[in-house]
C-alpha cells in the first residue's frame, strides 16, 4: 500500500478530501519500457519504440488491424466514459465531479483485473454524442465500459453501441450489480432456507440497476418480483406506461413480465410481506423500520444506495432483517459491482467476446457465490470480499467457458454451463 493512502485510509469525510488532495489523482501512466533501455548510451530502443522503427510497425497494422491486438496496448485497455449525469447516489454532479470516481474504478480495474482502464469523463450529454465519442475512440480500446450515464437514456446508448461497436461492451451500473446482487442472494437465500421460486422480491428503482437486476433475478427463477419507481408499484396496465414514448420501452418490458398480481401502490404498500428487499433508488433513508416489520421472518434487505443506503444496516437489524447487505465497505456484506467488473472486463477482453446476455451473468453469480463454503457462511458474510484473490479467475474462466459454449462449435457444451449452478442450489 502506498505510505500516503496508509496514512489516510479512513473512511471518512475529512481523510477522503485529504488523501485526494495529497495524492492529486489516483492512478498514472507508466512506460513498459525502461529510460535505461529507450536511451542506452550503445543501442538503446528509442529506434525501435518511436522514430523509424515503430513506422514499420504502423504500416504492417494499416495493411491488417488485427494486429494492433498483438503490437500495441489495445488488447488490455479499457475506456470507462460517463457523462456524469447519474454518479453514486448523488446524481447528477457533472464530469468533472465524477472524475475521482472512475479514477477510483482505474485502481480497482488495475489491482483486482490486470486492466488498463482510463476514465473519460466528457462534457456532453446528448445521446447522439455520445455514441458518437464511443465509436470514435474504438480503435485505442479493447473495451468499452459505460458507467454512471442516467436511465432512461442509457439504455439506448447501450442498445446502439451494441450493434455498432467491434468491440466488447459492458454497463457496469445495469450488468455489474446485477451480477454481485444475485450472487449475495443466492446465499442469503441458502442461509434463511428459502428458495427463488417461492420468495417475493421487492426491488426499489427502475434504473439501470433496477432493470438489470429484474432481468438476472427473472433468468435465475424469480416468480414474484415487484419493481417500484418514484410512482410506485409497475404494473401492466399503469396509465402513465400506455403511451408509446421509446423512454418507457424499459419500463414496459419490466411491467410486462413482474408484478402478476398487479400491486398498486407506493414503497410502504407493496414491501408488506416482501422476503426480500433491493434498493437501488438513489435515495437515503427510503426504507423505513416500519416497512421492515412489515416483511416476513427471516427478511433479506439489499439498501444498496451509495453513499448513504436506504436503511442503515442497524436500524435494519433492530427492525428485524435477517440478513443486511449495502454497497459499503465499512459495514459487513459489501454488494459492490467493484466485485464484479474487473474480473467481467477481464474475460471479455481475453475472448472479444461483445457482450454477456442474462445466462452467461447467472453462472457468474453462481460462482461468486460458490466462493462463500458453507462453513463460512453466515449473517454477516453472504458475499466474498472485493480483494478476495479467488474471484478473478473463477469469474474469468467461468465466462469463457459460457462464451465458448455459446459459440456454434460449443453447443455440446451448454449443459456443462448448470453445473456449478445445480450444485450449489441442492
Amino acid at each position: 500500500m502506498h505510505p500516503i493512502v496508509r496514512q489516510y485510509y479512513l473512511n471518512t469525510k475529512e481523510d477522503a478530501i485529504n488523501l485526494h488532495k495529497t495524492l492529486r489523482g489516483k492512478i498514472e501512466i507508466h512506460n513498459r519500457v525502461s529510460i535505461e533501455t529507450a536511451f542506452g548510451e550503445e543501442k538503446g530502443a528509442l529506434p525501435l519504440i518511436y522514430t523509424p522503427g515503430v513506422a514499420y510497425v504502423a504500416e504492417e497494422i494499416s495493411k491488417n488491424k488485427e494486429l494492433i491486438y498483438d503490437y500495441t496496448s489495445k488488447w488490455n485497455n479499457v475506456a470507462i466514459v460517463c457523462d456524469g449525469t447519474r454518479v453514486l447516489g448523488l446524481g447528477n454532479i457533472g464530469p468533472e465531479g465524477a472524475l475521482p470516481v472512475m479514477e477510483g474504478k482505474s485502481v480497482l480495474f488495475k489491482v483486482l483485473g490486470v486492466i488498463n482502464a482510463i476514465p473519460l469523463c466528457i462534457s456532453t450529454t446528448d445521446k447522439e454524442e455520445i455514441i458518437r465519442f464511443v465509436k470514435a475512440i474504438e480503435p485505442g480500446f479493447g473495451a468499452i465500459n459505460i458507467e454512471d450515464i442516467e436511465s432512461p437514456k442509457v439504455f439506448e446508448i447501450i442498445k446502439r453501441l451494441q450493434d455498432e461497436l467491434s468491440i466488447p461492451l459492458f454497463h457496469d451500473d445495469q450488468h455489474g450489480t446485477a451480477v454481485i446482487t444475485l450472487a449475495a442472494l443466492i446465499n442469503s437465500l441458502r442461509l434463511v432456507e428459502k428458495r427463488f421460486d417461492n420468495v417475493k422480491v421487492v426491488i426499489s428503482g427502475a434504473g439501470s440497476a433496477g432493470y438489470g437486476i429484474f432481468k438476472i433475478l427473472e433468468d435465475a427463477g424469480c416468480k414474484d418480483i415487484v419493481v417500484t419507481d418514484s410512482k410506485g408499484a409497475i404494473y401492466e396496465g399503469r396509465e402513465d406506461l400506455q403511451n408509446t414514448d421509446p423512454n418507457n420501452s424499459y419500463k414496459q418490458e419490466i411491467a410486462s413480465n413482474t408484478n402478476p398480481r398487479k400491486l398498486v401502490g407506493n414503497l410502504h404498500e407493496v414491501v408488506r410481506e416482501a422476503d426480500v428487499f433491493i434498493g437501488v433508488s438513489g435515495k437515503s433513508g427510503l426504507l423505513s423500520k416500519d416497512m421492515v416489520r412489515s416483511m416476513h421472518s427471516n427478511a433479506i434487505v439489499f439498501a444498496l444506495t451509495n453513499p448513504d443506503p436506504e436503511i442503515l444496516p442497524s436500524d435494519a437489524l433492530k427492525a428485524g432483517a435477517r440478513i443486511v447487505c449495502t454497497g459499503r465497505s465499512d459495514f459487513p456484506n459489501q454488494v459492490n459491482n467493484a466485485v464484479v467488473f474487473p474480473s467481467v472486463l477481464r474475460a471479455l477482453l481475453d475472448t472479444r467476446a461483445k457482450g454477456l446476455d442474462e445466462q452467461m451473468l447467472v453462472t457468474a453469480s453462481y460462482a461468486i457465490a460458490s466462493l462463500v463454503e458453507e462453513t463460512h457462511l453466515k449473517e454477516d458474510y453472504v458475499i466474498p470480499k472485493v480483494n478476495d484473490p479467488r474471484i478473478l479467475p473463477i469469474v474469468t474462466e467461468t465466462l469463457k467457458k459460457a462464451i465458448r459454449s455459446h459459440s456454434p462449435k460449443g453447443d455440446a457444451e451448454n449443459k456443462d454451463r448448470h453445473d456449478l449452478r445445480d450444485a450449489i442450489s441442492q
